[in-house]
Order: C-alpha cells, then sequence, then structure tokens
C-alpha cells in the first residue's frame, strides 16, 4: 500500500462543477417510460428468436437429408442462440453509444 503512487486530488470547485453539470444534463434528458424498457426487451427477444427458429428449421432440414450421428437441429440451435446474442449485444451497444 505505501508503495502506490499518490492520486493527484481534483479540486473541489472543479468536483462540484462536474456533478452540476451532469445533474443539468439528466434534468433536460426525457425520463424513460416502462414502454420503452418494454420495447427494448422486445427487440433483444425477437433478436434471439428469429436466427433460433431460423437454426431449428435448418437443422431440421439437415437431419431429413443426412444420415450422421450428430443432430444437426441441435447443433443449429446453439448456432442460431449464438447469432441472436451477438445480434443484441451490437444493438445494445449501438443504444448505449447513442445516449
Amino acid at each position: 500500500m505505501a508503495n502506490q503512487p499518490a492520486k493527484k486530488k481534483e479540486p473541489l470547485p472543479e468536483i462540484v462543477d462536474r456533478k452540476c453539470k451532469r445533474k443539468m444534463t439528466a434534468k433536460k434528458e426525457k425520463p424513460q417510460t416502462i414502454f420503452f424498457g418494454l420495447g427494448v426487451f422486445g427487440v433483444v427477444n425477437w433478436s434471439v428468436a428469429i436466427p433460433t427458429i431460423i437454426g431449428v428449421m435448418i437443422g431440421r432440414w439437415l437431419d431429413a437429408r443426412s444420415d450422421m450421428q450428430i443432430s444437426w437441429t441441435l447443433t443449429m440451435i446453439f448456432a442460431g442462440v449464438f447469432v441472436g446474442l451477438i445480434i443484441a449485444w451490437n444493438w445494445m451497444n449501438r443504444e448505449g453509444k447513442s445516449r
């Protein structure tokens, strides 16, 4: 602990000014409603559900045409969930950066 470099302390007026600016910005922004949260929830769910359903359909089609021991349906479900999670993650990052 004694070997840690000393942190440069920010002067009190600068701290107060920074916090006041942040508070004023928060007051100007429109508060989020429950409907906004439900909309985000819906977009994230659909962005995972649609690739998963497509994966199931492709997997069933491959299973019907293949004599392999592995289950293409299960494999494509995992692939669909993975793709859907990547889509949802990218969407959430874009939304977070726009705010």
